[in-house]
């Protein structure tokens, strides 16, 4: 063998594995729930404050333990840690700072079908050196998706505040379509999130409406859903969603079984 190929074995052998980031901070509503569910104890120090609102995150009380932040790179700079992981849509001045001050960030894009919330699991998973923990959810995940019985129930639509629906490229459609709900929305041409008027959602047929969850307070956004129109439309009683809808994780095990 010549020594330059033996010298480089050599090195590689000698160079120890990159060691797992012993503090890490979390600053998006969904890397928040996947560092939850995966990071070993201690290793998670910090997760965004939205974590620990009960409407939007299925993983409240255990983000409750931890310290929240508020997304702001003076804050997170301040705790030192050795890996930030946020989101596509959270990525912003803030995380160009911390980028600028040296600390790693890793930026995820949204999990909006299965293959991407898998992809998602592992790569969380290789980040925090929690391989075998990604494995374990991995299948449990797998094992939960193929208990979910395989049939063909309807047409379904989902409808929001504004009169905003979900097409074939979002998280809401991946529910819709798990659970054996066939989604007009996506018939229609729609893609992402879109407006659709209240006459052309009923004059759709719906079997079901799926719609947004209501927040507290009075909002004219949300008028749109109390339109008797809206309540008569579906052969199926409407369904609101929950936390459970907002990210793409294994908890959208529990919004497909939630649909009739």
């Amino acid at each position: 063998m010549p020594l330059s190929r033996l010298a480089l074995m050599l090195a590689l052998v000698a160079t120890p594995a990159l060691a797992a980031p012993a503090r890490v901070v979390s600053m998006n509503l969904c890397t928040d729930q996947l560092a939850l569910m995966l990071a070993a104890p201690g290793q998670l120090i910090s997760v965004g404050s939205y974590a620990q609102d009960p409407d939007l995150s299925p993983m409240a009380d255990a983000a409750k333990a931890l310290p929240a932040n508020h997304g702001r790179a003076e804050e997170i700079y301040l705790m030192a840690p050795d890996l930030v992981l946020t989101g596509q849509f959270s990525a912003g001045p803030a995380v160009q700072m911390l980028q600028d001050l040296g600390i790693p960030v890793q930026i995820l894009p949204p999990a909006d079908t299965i293959p991407q919330i898998r992809d998602q699991i592992i790569r969380i998973g290789d980040l925090l050196g929690r391989q075998d923990a990604a494995r374990d959810l991995l299948a449990r995940f797998d094992a939960g998706l193929a208990r979910i019985p395989q049939r063909t129930k309807g047409r379904a639509m989902f409808y929001d505040a504004n009169g905003f629906t979900a097409g074939g490229q979002t998280l809401s459609h991946t529910i819709l379509t798990q659970a054996g709900w066939r989604n007009i929305s996506a018939d229609l041409g729609i893609t992402g999130p879109g407006a659709l008027p209240l006459e052309q959602m009923v004059m759709a047929t719906p079997d079901l409406i799926v719609t947004g969850a209501r927040w507290p307070g009075q909002s004219r956004a949300e008028a749109i859903l109390d339109h008797p129109a809206l309540r008569h439309a579906a052969k199926v009683p409407s369904v609101t969603t929950d936390n459970t809808w907002i990210c793409g994780t294994p908890f959208i095990l529990s919004a497909i079984e939630s649909l009739p």
